[in-house]
């Protein structure tokens, strides 16, 4: 395809994901109102269930803890939040017909990924024009409409878009007493300021009515500045061609924009704190590097697991001045972003936060696809017996063995370019077989795999990264269309089992890349683009 019929194309692709944004969201019936009062009204019938469908009534699970409507004022219209948002059927609130067009876009996208990679690996990927800035740019243009269409077409999972927006109301009327006020949050400060935000905007003339849509900005525009910071380390190792294709790569890849546009969370958020965190380490920019960890760690339990990268380094560099350099920044960021929020509480408020976040889901799987949900264990309490131990002593094992081998690899390595792959060991090693794992916990490992592949240039990181897409989206995909049932059917578990020989295989990859110096390599000719791969 010449360069000139490129931009054409995809120049008639943007006009019309204009049109088609701006129609929906003129024709936008989310009307917040109806949508809290639907929400409310499940919960008022009782019809709770941890069953996926069954029509029985759990007691029990309800204890994520109040949540309030109206003007944000307590006692009125109280109801309690379930333990699992996947628990009630009620909250997917997603059309099928829906889940049937992104299933089906899904297919044809995975099936490009395959084929990438077979031509990658055979050296038969040629691209015969060089990308500029206006074909980055329409790519970039077209990434935020597609996003922006679906968000006005998809509602959400309704679960976390009622808790997010009753936050975001919450913070925006008396964000220094958030927590006092809003007993039903379960996140650490930082995602809060960004809730305040929305909150403040949504509350601006008749944006209200836009408010679901609002709430998914954040994450949509973290999607569009992850896809720029992947073309940005790709120009640093290959040509720009290669460099516009991994990016396009992410910015269409279906398990980026399901858990974004379509479900309403905000791990793309997240995310984007972990990489900008593992880059700067890479770069040596241990300071920078601190900032972003703590950070990451501020949003979201989970971002406790990549913190040991950090520590690999700070190991590995053998100074007491980078450790008092660390530690310094990670606190005086820790400082800026708590203090707003601990007037006149506990002094140990967040820690008690944390516990209270951290033990909120003690079963060994919470709808995620892993060992676990493989072994028929999803919702099985944590504490129960599996051969000598229970399911969280083995949960716990395998964080600590999964750790120990992250760092046994960035110390054989002796590069700070190995840090990607450091963190894509930890994601994947603990969703895979650490217990309380959800839906969304390994959505990280898609944006550290194609990271790690541009920086260690093994065809084997690309297929990591076009495994854990399909996976983590038919994961999300089951639990936001409803799928799921009262115990895994066949595709969640050979999607369990696939994660499972992948984490598995991760371990050798690693050993071979960082140990054995064997790599699969990915070697582009920027004068003649040919592909060279070698092993």
């Amino acid at each position: 395809m010449g360069k000139k019929m490129l931009k054409y194309s995809l120049s008639f692709v943007l006009v019309l994901l204009v049109i088609l944004s701006v129609y929906s969201l003129y024709h936008y019936s989310g009307s917040t109102e109806g949508f809290i009062g639907n929400f409310q009204h499940s919960f008022t019938q009782g019809s709770t269930n941890r069953s996926w469908g069954s029509g029985s009534t759990n007691q029990g699970v309800w204890q994520r803890g109040n949540f309030s409507q109206g003007n944000g004022q307590n006692g009125q219209s109280q109801w309690q939040m379930p333990r699992s948002r996947a628990d009630f059927r009620g909250f997917r609130g997603t059309s099928s017909k829906h889940g049937v067009y992104i299933m089906a876009y899904a297919a044809v996208v995975f099936l490009l990924f395959v084929l990438s990679y077979y031509a990658l690996k055979n050296k038969k990927f040629k691209l015969d024009f060089q990308s500029d800035a206006f074909i980055i740019a329409l790519l970039f243009l077209i990434g935020f409409f597609m996003r922006l269409y679906i968000a006005a077409t998809i509602e959400g999972f309704s679960g976390d878009i009622g808790l997010f927006r009753s936050w975001a109301q919450s913070a925006s009327q008396d964000i220094l007493n958030f927590y006092k006020n809003t007993p039903s949050c379960d996140y650490p400060p930082l995602y809060i300021y960004v809730l305040y935000l929305i909150g403040k905007i949504a509350s601006i003339g008749n944006l209200s009515h836009y408010y679901n849509v609002i709430l998914k900005l954040p994450s949509i525009l973290a999607d569009i500045a992850s896809s720029y910071i992947i073309y940005k380390i790709a120009n640093k190792h290959f040509a720009k061609n290669i460099s516009a294709f991994m990016s396009a790569l992410y910015i269409f890849n279906p398990a980026v924009f399901i858990n974004s546009s379509a479900w309403g969370q905000v791990d793309s958020f997240f995310t984007m704190l972990v990489i900008v965190a593992v880059y700067f380490l890479s770069e040596k920019k241990l300071g920078l590097s601190s900032v972003f960890f703590t950070a990451a760690v501020l949003m979201k339990p989970q971002g406790i697991i990549f913190a040991p990268v950090l520590f690999f380094e700070i190991v590995n560099e053998r100074s007491f001045k980078n450790f008092l350099k660390a530690f310094v920044v990670s606190l005086v960021t820790a400082v800026i972003v708590l203090v707003p929020f601990a007037i006149g509480q506990d002094p140990l408020w967040i820690f008690k936060l944390y516990e209270k976040t951290i033990s909120e889901y003690p079963y060994a799987s919470v709808n995620g696809f892993n060992l676990y949900g493989l072994l028929g264990a999803n919702y099985v309490n944590s504490g129960t017996k599996l051969f000598v131990f229970s399911y969280s002593t083995w949960g716990f094992l395998f964080i600590v063995l999964t750790t120990a081998f992250s760092w046994f690899i960035y110390i054989k390595g002796k590069n700070s370019k190995l840090s990607f792959l450091a963190a894509l060991i930890q994601i994947a090693g603990v969703f895979t077989f650490s217990t309380g794992m959800h839906e969304r916990y390994l959505f990280p490992a898609v944006t550290l795999a194609i990271i790690a592949f541009l920086y260690v240039k093994d065809m084997r990181l690309f297929g990591f990264f076009a495994g854990f897409s399909i996976t983590s989206f038919l994961n999300m995909y089951y639990v936001l269309f409803g799928s799921l049932r009262n115990s895994f059917g066949f595709i969640p578990m050979m999607v369990s089992l696939a994660n499972v020989v992948m984490a598995i295989y991760l371990v050798k990859v690693s050993y071979d890349v960082a140990v054995l110096n064997r790599v699969c390599t990915f070697d582009l000719d920027l004068e003649s683009h040919e592909i060279h791969t070698t092993i």
